[in-house]
């Protein structure tokens, strides 16, 4: 029984990531348009971008987006959730509503590290689906340590018009039910990238 249940969670997870790359119909350039993009790259200024938005992250109901895919390992010298993985292909909005504009996903995992302290080991692509920055993607890999006011994760590269990118992204919960572990986290972005 809990395999067919791992099996069906692990099945919504790709489903979702099904459904998140059809909305996001990145370009992406052959080898060559690569490489001379990069031999133009001696003579390009680093632009500084600001971005705003709200991740919504869903464990519960009949759509969930986000997957617990490993069970936590409840020891006797940890009290957290410690073990725990899920994959995620949370929306992306201009506000903190779920009905707000969508401008993208988060797609990846974050596992629990913290033997004594609640932290997040968040691995993400925020792939972008607005006009603007269609196909682009941030990547972030860092500690997110939850019950903090603001967190700060590094932003470690990007594609599309995000070429190159590095920075900083700082979360902020806006939301959180403790009963069905959904939540809504306010990011704001600042990186350069070519």
């Amino acid at each position: 029984m809990a395999k067919l249940g791992l099996m069906a969670m692990v099945a919504v997870a790709l489903a979702l990531v099904a459904t998140a790359a059809i909305l996001a119909r990145a370009k992406t350039d052959d080898p060559e348009k690569v490489d001379a993009w990069f031999s133009r790259l001696s003579h390009a200024k680093r632009k500084t971008t600001r971005l705003h938005f709200y991740f919504h992250d869903t464990p519960s109901g009949k759509s969930p987006t986000a997957v617990r895919v490993a069970k936590a390992a409840m020891t006797k010298k940890s009290s957290t959730t410690f073990g725990a993985v899920t994959i995620i292909d949370d929306p992306l909005t201009e506000g903190p509503e779920p009905e707000s504009p969508l401008l993208g996903r988060a797609q990846g995992f974050y596992g629990n590290v913290g033997l004594e302290s609640m932290a997040l080991l968040m691995s993400m692509n925020l792939v972008f689906t607005s006009p603007k920055f269609n196909g682009s993607t941030l990547s972030i890999l860092g500690r997110n340590p939850i019950l903090e006011t603001y967190r700060e994760m590094p932003i470690v590269g990007g594609t599309g018009v995000f070429r190159l990118a590095s920075g900083i992204a700082t979360a902020k919960t806006y939301f959180f039910n403790s009963t069905t572990g959904d939540a809504v986290v306010e990011y704001n972005l600042i990186y350069m990238h070519y």
